[in-house]
């Protein structure tokens, strides 16, 4: 069986994005859990990640192939595509091809994009920080604007492709990627469209989603330098 190897799971949106889509389609793995300690180079979790992958980050998953060896994929957009070449029948991505262009555009735009929000708003699924989020719009028009791009995308689609997700009836790849996001908006209390909100709510509705956060909650993990927010440094 493969082994995803992920973060803590309060604190790692990259780590949720596999997870959540392996789990929804129902991918059998192991879990392997890597704390998070520091992000310095000579950090307890530095040091176990790169003994799996040169990244030394998280997700990883370590795949066992047919000859019994291991092969590790990084990066969860990597990671995601795999699992689309090896599952065929699981249609992670949606089967016609421009809506497939259309899918993997919204999550490279994710994967490279909105830099502010994620940078600002950094995923705490145990929070409630609506103080915080107030205060960045007020003060950084740029995550502003990355969350009007994300209400414009999520609206867009569900109203183009009928929903109840970004593709339509099927859960996909690009809704895993954008349920990290959602959390985002729940934690910080973002102001989104009615139809963006309730999108947020079906995700975190998702058994999958649902799974993941339980777990997160269950951690009781503080971690302070994660934290920044909390102290305004």
């Amino acid at each position: 069986m493969d082994t995803l190897y992920i973060g803590n799971k309060n604190y790692s949106s990259w780590s949720m994005r596999p997870w959540v889509l392996m789990t929804d389609a129902g991918i059998p793995f192991t879990e392997h859990r890597v704390r998070f300690d520091a992000f310095t180079p000579d950090a307890d979790f530095k040091r176990r990640m790169q003994a799996i992958a040169p990244t030394a980050l998280v997700p990883v998953l370590v795949q066992r192939l047919a000859d019994g060896s291991e092969h590790a994929v990084w990066d969860s957009l990597a990671i995601a595509e795999t699992l689309a070449e090896r599952h065929p029948d699981k249609r992670l991505w949606p089967r016609d091809a421009p809506q497939r262009a259309r899918a993997r555009s919204l999550c490279a735009e994710l994967h490279a994009g909105f830099r502010a929000l994620r940078g600002a708003c950094p995923q705490n699924l145990e929070a409630h920080l609506p103080e915080v989020g107030r205060r960045l719009l007020a003060e950084q028009p740029e995550v502003a604007a990355d969350l009007a791009r994300i209400d414009a995308m999520w609206t867009t689609q569900l109203r183009e492709q009928g929903g109840p997700w970004l593709f339509g009836a099927a859960f996909g790849i690009a809704d895993a990627f954008y349920a990290p996001v959602a959390g985002r908006i729940r934690t910080y209390g973002l102001p989104v469209s009615a139809e963006a909100a309730a999108y947020v709510e079906r995700l975190f509705q998702r058994p999958s989603v649902a799974a993941w956060v339980r777990d997160a909650l269950a951690e009781q993990d503080f971690l302070a330098f994660n934290e920044p927010y909390r102290t305004g440094r």
